[in-house]
């Protein structure tokens, strides 16, 4: 190895050492004609910059920069302005996708979401004297798995505690088991179940609720709920049975004209100009929420066509409270864009949730969550950042003063949230040690296992960014006589370019979760610049 070139590894493996760990610790007025609401509608701004953590845009990976909606900064003192006390309001929320609670990465403060401070929210709105009604549009989890299955319980015992009385499924729910996803939506014959969906069901059209009824004094609100075409690609079986779409509402809409509803309200798992078609098919629904539009909710309600009503964007991975409130003496209804963010505190009662699901994850281990590593493609094994001191100890000891040899430590001891570690969840573990997949959530055979059977390859390491070492260290360090292109070879291996560094490897754990400000333009090169050597 040239000396020229040994250079350029050290400078890469110290950078990128840096680098993927800054952010590590572990979502006009219009006529109504939908019955008896004549009324109009406004909206005030949101509380916070939605530019800000956690609310980037489109992520372009040939640009490497975030894509955000250009759109003038709220004042934040304004939530609710000049609203008096609604004579109820609907709550939404949704498309939680696995995101209990903010990755944290970045800091809490800086991150949207999670069911803590839900909790608090929703709190904080009847502690006004407002009757609420929750309703989540659904797609609670993300993955398959164990780990997800107890996320949705824990979910959806929270959101009975919540006070939840209309809740969709969503088509990544559908990769739930079936068993364990009926037995916490199926209605038992006296309309308890919060669950709503009106074109898919689980084993029996009768066992999950085709819309939902809610009266609030002589006041009634039809809610239907379904997934769209776009998102039905590959769900249906034996036990999921799904209808179209457009004939799941026709049907819905036929029986809730019994129902004598004051308002109608379509969720809808649909993209933006699909959701928008059908709010422009079934002008009955006065409002649609959709949870398959890739942007941000609106500050403002979109009015579709002619007919009057509106619809609404639910945002990403649980990190807005939409709020529309109906006020009885003005005959109008009001909107509120919340995000939420740190200005509401966690709930105490969420937080014990969130440990004994810590503790849960202990208790189960890799094995009892299914979690099966495999082997490398490189077929190397890794061996820790300590093995490549002896011939690159400047470069190590660097690594060491870095925050990447400390991620493992920061989930044993966590800076926010202190009392929750965090070393038993795979989805932590997966950027915080070594040898692991790290948008998989698995390790590699001979990655990190526990900390009494692994201790050398806690913290994120050399091989996270370099691959495996074993082969390297193993030539280099031969008694016998090894052949200067079988040494370059396993050299050339360890190498990581500049290029790659920046366009891939980086964003393993560097994603729009845990660092998005890495993601803007000019960020790679600046943290660049704070540690060349």
């Amino acid at each position: 190895m040239s000396e020229q070139t040994r250079l350029m590894q050290v400078f890469l493996l110290n950078s990128l050492a840096f680098l993927l760990v800054i952010a590590f610790i572990g979502c006009g007025d219009q006529e109504s004609d939908s019955g008896g609401f004549t009324s109009t509608m406004t909206s005030v701004t949101d509380e916070v910059n939605p530019g800000g953590p956690g609310d980037q845009g489109t992520y372009n990976p040939n640009t490497q920069q975030s894509v955000v909606q250009e759109i003038d900064v709220p004042d934040p003192h304004k939530l609710f302005d000049g609203w008096a006390e609604p004579e109820f309001a609907l709550v939404f929320t949704g498309r939680q996708h696995g995101y209990i609670e903010p990755c944290g990465c970045a800091g809490l403060e800086h991150q949207k979401g999670g069911l803590s401070r839900r909790h608090t929210f929703l709190n904080s709105l009847r502690d006004k004297g407002w009757d609420i009604i929750p309703i989540d549009a659904g797609n609670l989890v993300r993955r398959i798995g164990r780990q997800s299955e107890i996320k949705f319980q824990l979910t959806a015992a929270g959101m009975a505690t919540m006070g939840y009385v209309a809740i969709g499924i969503g088509p990544d729910d559908l990769k739930l088991p079936s068993g364990e996803l009926l037995a916490t939506v199926a209605d038992d014959g006296d309309g308890s179940s919060p669950y709503v969906s009106s074109n898919v069901s689980i084993i029996d059209r009768d066992l999950v609720p085709q819309y939902k009824v809610v009266s609030h004094g002589d006041k009634k609100i039809g809610i239907v709920s379904i997934i769209g075409e776009t998102y039905l690609s590959g769900v249906g079986s034996d036990e999921i049975l799904v209808e179209e779409s457009r004939s799941a509402i026709r049907d819905s809409l036929s029986q809730l004209e019994n129902e004598n509803c004051d308002v109608l309200v379509l969720m809808i798992k649909e993209t933006l100009q699909k959701s928008i078609q059908i709010s422009e098919e079934f002008p009955q629904f006065k409002f649609v929420v959709t949870s398959g539009a890739s942007g941000e909710p609106e500050y403002d309600l979109r009015k579709i066509g002619e007919s009057g009503n509106s619809l609404i964007q639910i945002g990403k991975k649980g990190m807005y409270g939409l709020v529309l409130a109906w006020f009885e003496s003005e005959q109008e209804w009001k909107y509120q864009r919340v995000s939420l963010t740190s200005r509401y505190e966690d709930s105490n009662e969420v937080l014990q949730w969130l440990k004994d699901y810590q503790v849960e994850l202990q208790r189960l281990g890799f094995e009892g969550l299914g979690i099966r590593a495999s082997e490398h493609p490189s077929g190397a094994s890794f061996v820790g950042s300590k093995s490549c001191a002896s011939c690159h100890q400047p470069e190590y000891e660097t690594w060491l003063e870095t925050p990447h040899a400390h991620a493992t430590a920061s989930l044993e001891h966590p800076t926010d949230r202190v009392d929750i570690p965090r070393q038993y969840d795979p989805e932590c573990l997966s950027c915080h040690v070594t040898g692991w997949r790290p948008q998989q959530y698995t390790p590699y055979t001979s990655g990190f296992e526990s900390l009494a059977t692994s201790s050398h390859l806690t913290g994120n390491g050399c091989e996270n960014c370099h691959g495996p070492g074993s082969d390297h260290v193993r030539v280099e360090s031969a008694d016998s006589e090894i052949s200067p292109a079988e040494i370059q070879e396993f050299r050339e291996a360890m190498q990581l370019s500049l290029d790659d560094a920046k366009r891939t490897t980086c964003f393993e754990c560097h994603d729009l979760d845990n660092s998005p400000d890495f993601h803007d333009e000019g960020a790679f090169e600046s943290y660049w610049e704070r540690i060349v050597h």
